[in-house]
């Protein structure tokens, strides 16, 4: 691996430890100022600052002693001068468990880019993996739900 690729390969790394620190500001400080970041909920943050105000309390109260396990980048690439991607899977276990279940697994695609002397997140699409199975299971109970309400 290249030393490009490598930089940009330990960003998600980096991240985990944070998260499993309860830091948000350390979690987040592989990102550019004005990155944009979306959740798994669909939830977009928009710039660093409102980033880590926004988890800081989370991290302090109902994700307090989670921890981020399992962390696997699947491939960096730069893509073109001054530009990389990471694919990253990870998963999310509660201070009771020893291993993430299933449905706490995601995957996480960062953009990043070469801006002020070193390689920043400039965005991030986090999203909850999902089997075909549950997702049809998902389906059937609201789809029920909607004629329910109909």
């Amino acid at each position: 691996m290249n030393e490009p690729t490598e930089a940009i390969s330990a960003i998600p790394a980096r991240m985990n430890e944070a998260w499993n620190r309860g830091d948000a500001t350390t979690f987040f400080a592989d990102f550019a100022d004005d990155a944009v970041f979306a959740d798994f909920e669909g939830t977009i943050y928009r710039g660093r600052q409102e980033m880590i105000a926004s988890h800081q309390p989370i991290f302090d109260t109902v994700m307090k002693g989670s921890r981020l396990a399992q962390g696997e980048v699947l491939f960096a690439e730069i893509i073109q001068p001054g530009w990389g991607v990471v694919h990253h899977r990870v998963g999310i276990a509660l201070p009771s468990e020893d291993e993430p279940p299933p449905s706490r697994r995601s995957m996480q695609l960062f953009v990043t880019a070469w801006q002020n002397d070193r390689w920043e997140v400039v965005a991030l699409q986090n999203s909850r993996l999902i089997s075909l199975e549950a997702a049809a299971a998902l389906e059937s109970i609201t789809g029920a739900q909607r004629e329910h309400d109909v």
